[in-house]
């Protein structure tokens, strides 16, 4: 086999995307082979394992556990998917995020492994999914929390036996790849749950077949609202209870709200008790105090950035808006892809836009921004812009705010990634200017 040639994580990234004739090629088979020669199935990747899949929730849940396993005092890797502003974001180590020389290590790694005997052709995902396995287990945590990247069943972070299986929650996304049938979307996310290691069940809207699937496969249940529930308190303030092996029933008090789903918050909580590790109330209290996560409910000033894109997930962003009242007009900038449910997105947020400002993406998949204006304006929104882009939507709207106004940014990772990359150098300039 020829040497494998010295390349920057750009140039590696750039490579990885034009190896594969498709960029999502569901199936276990390619990425087990070449897992196997890298020698990722012949020992644990860490002594707790805990994968999450599910359609909304899944990055916030991983932060979660991750926040309260440190809190804890445990080494931990985490990895997920997709990034917003850097590659490395979907590797963290100990909480911080891995170094270019990690990943090339992981991507040589891979690359090695593929082509030795007969090669083996790998997505972009699979690749980076194994590069960062490889990374993981050199790391040896004492607990790596793994996302799945879009189905469960089939997806390559799936050739990893978890400990404790994780559903968040089931919505249509990606029908393409995944279909409209609710029932066969959770029978593949629930793909992920193996005999005798314990299935967490994140939501009380969870379709029959994921508790099937636990049953089928004999992985103990526990569900929101049975085995383990939240109640809210004092204002920004919930109590959780949990069950634990001994069929004990933990409770912790007086825990503050970090700003996103509290289910997924409980799914968290009961995820780390059935891994084994005895929750601490001071340091979950700490945990999730000091929690942020980049692109869920992020304010900015006025602004707030979440990457929500189907109607579930917009749901809980008008949900959470509407409970925080705005003494100005809440702006909606929207940008979604073309293969998005764009009209029960714009249904779900209208209950708490005043105005809209519609983007077009870039890229193969993009909508148009006259496309969502029509289907805003079709559901009785006003549309006040249509930008050619994120950047120009965001430009046209900060010169129109007002002091009480506030702006949603949501509808793709695409547009959050581009307004935090707005931001960003506005903020440099600001700093320049200030000089």
């Amino acid at each position: 086999m020829a040497a494998i040639p010295s390349r920057t994580l750009e140039a590696w990234l750039d490579y990885l995307e034009r190896i594969h004739p498709v960029g999502i090629d569901l199936g276990l088979d390619r990425v087990a082979e070449v897992a196997r020669r890298m020698g990722l199935l012949a020992n644990r990747l860490a002594p707790r394992v805990i994968t999450v899949a599910g359609t909304n929730g899944k990055g916030s849940t991983v932060a979660m556990i991750e926040a309260l396993a440190r809190a804890h005092g445990l080494t931990t890797a985490a990895y997920t998917s997709p990034h917003l502003l850097r590659y490395n974001e979907r590797l963290r180590l100990d909480g911080a995020e891995a170094d270019d020389a990690t990943l090339i290590a992981g991507f040589e790694a891979v690359e090695a492994a593929r082509l030795a005997d007969e090669p083996v052709s790998l997505t972009y995902f699979e690749a980076g999914t194994l590069a960062a396995l490889w990374a993981i287990a050199r790391h040896s945590p004492e607990l790596a929390v793994l996302e799945v990247g879009l189905g469960g069943r089939l997806d390559a972070v799936n050739v990893i036996d978890a400990d404790v299986a994780v559903i968040t929650t089931i919505a249509l996304d990606h029908a393409a790849f995944l279909g409209t049938d609710l029932a066969g979307i959770g029978r593949e996310k629930a793909g992920i749950m193996r005999a005798g290691s314990p299935a967490i069940l994140g939501s009380g809207e969870l379709p029959d077949s994921v508790r099937q699937c636990a049953e089928a496969c004999g992985a103990p249940i526990l569900a929101l609202g049975q085995e383990f529930r939240w109640q809210a308190g004092a204002p920004d303030r919930f109590r959780w209870q949990g069950t634990v092996d001994d069929d004990a029933s933990p409770s912790l008090e007086d825990l503050p709200d970090p700003g996103l789903p509290l289910d997924n918050a409980a799914t968290a909580l009961q995820a780390l008790a059935a891994a084994g590790i005895a929750l601490d109330e001071v340091s979950c209290r700490l945990a999730l105090r000091e929690l942020r996560v980049p692109g869920r409910m992020q304010w900015l000033g006025q602004w707030c950035l979440d990457v929500g894109h189907n109607p579930h997930a917009a749901g809980y962003l008008a949900e959470r808006l509407s409970t925080q009242p705005c003494r100005g007009r809440t702006w909606v900038l929207l940008g979604m892809l073309a293969d998005k449910d764009a009209d029960g997105v714009i249904e779900a947020l209208a209950t708490v836009a005043d105005g809209w400002v519609a983007v077009t993406l870039a890229g193969e998949r993009a909508r148009a921004a006259a496309d969502l204006a029509g289907r805003i304006e079709d559901q009785g929104g006003r549309v006040a812009y249509q930008a050619e882009s994120p950047e120009a939507g965001a430009e046209w709207l900060s010169g129109r705010l007002a002091p009480d106004d506030r702006v949603l940014v949501c509808g793709s990772f695409f547009m959050v990634a581009a307004i935090l990359a707005w931001k960003q150098a506005q903020s440099a300039w600001l700093g320049q200017e200030g000089k």
